[in-house]
């Protein structure tokens, strides 16, 4: 099994400078903004699903 993806940014302010926390799994910390984070696999979406341009789902 391959090890998890990082994140390449901070999702606040850019910021490339990230470690993990000691919070848990898939916790980060930025040292730019001081922000910490929690980074979660929610799952796929099903096939045949769109989304249209105002946010709602279509089958």
């Amino acid at each position: 099994m391959s090890e998890r993806a990082a994140p390449f940014y901070c999702p606040y302010c850019g910021d490339e400078d990230l470690r993990p926390s000691e919070e848990g799994h898939g916790a980060w910390e930025c040292a730019a903004c001081s922000r910490a984070f929690q980074l979660k696999f929610l799952g796929l979406l099903a096939q045949g699903v769109k989304r249209s341009e105002t946010g709602g789902a279509q089958i």
